[in-house]
């Protein structure tokens, strides 16, 4: 059995609640970065004034958050959870959509010409991932403004895994639209990139989790148009396998 610690629950209990290191910063004011080094055990006592707000706004003790007691499942008992549980759907890419569901496209690089290692993005015509209608309304996404990009590469560690799928709001694609240090998708010259953005007076900041290997990238406007860098969406969920 793995051993319980705060990094542990906090994952644990952001899996459950079905919310971002991100969006937990911005509903309790922990510093992103400080979330960040919590879940790759690079913090492994935090401050009582961070743990206590985390475990103020998951409903927790800070001995449960600590690991030092057990956490119960969201919705009560461990037992009446497992009781109301229902029989899984089983579907494939060939099940047609519910009424309440939207099937959402995946971007791709697509090479131009065979060698000649320029790309473009366009919408994948075989992948695609389901979404539900009710989830999107509630994180205000317009059906047809949902996409789907897989991440590649480990910028984004510990929080985004190579292989990692996230979920983007092409309505939220300008300047203005940027929230200071949130996740967005971005089309760098046909290349697929997840960062996190940041406004500048005179552009844009690039940042990766994994700044040791991947220092801040800043932009001019200028420059933007020069490496043709266009903000594809924000990030409003994403998933990807323990492994």
């Amino acid at each position: 059995m793995q051993k319980r610690n705060v990094s542990t629950v906090l994952r644990a209990l952001l899996d459950q609640h079905g919310i971002s290191p991100t969006e937990l910063h911005r509903r309790t004011g922990v510093p992103q970065s400080t979330l960040s080094r919590i879940l790759s055990g690079k913090i492994v006592d935090p401050s009582d004034k961070h743990i206590s707000k985390i475990a103020e706004y998951f409903a927790v003790s800070t001995d449960q958050l600590r690991g030092r007691a057990e956490v119960a499942p969201v919705g009560g008992r461990r037992d009446a959870l497992h009781a109301e549980l229902k029989d899984i759907s089983l579907w494939d890419d060939e099940t047609p959509v519910e009424e309440d569901e939207v099937s959402v496209p995946f971007l791709r690089e697509v090479e131009l010409a065979a060698g000649s290692g320029r790309f473009v993005i366009e919408e994948s015509e075989r992948s695609s991932l389901r979404f539900g209608k009710r989830s999107l309304r509630h994180n205000g996404v317009q059906f047809d403004q949902a996409k789907c990009v897989t991440v590649r590469g480990n910028s984004m560690l510990p929080v985004l895994r190579d292989g990692a799928t996230v979920g983007v709001n092409a309505g939220k694609c300008g300047i203005g639209d940027i929230v200071d240090g949130d996740l967005y998708a971005i089309n760098h010259n046909g290349q697929l990139r997840v960062k996190q953005l940041y406004r500048l007076p005179t552009g844009i900041r690039l940042r990766s989790f994994n700044r040791d290997e991947h220092p801040d990238e800043d932009y001019s406007f200028q420059e933007m148009q020069d490496e043709q860098i266009v903000i594809l969406g924000h990030v409003f969920w994403w998933g990807m396998y323990a492994r």
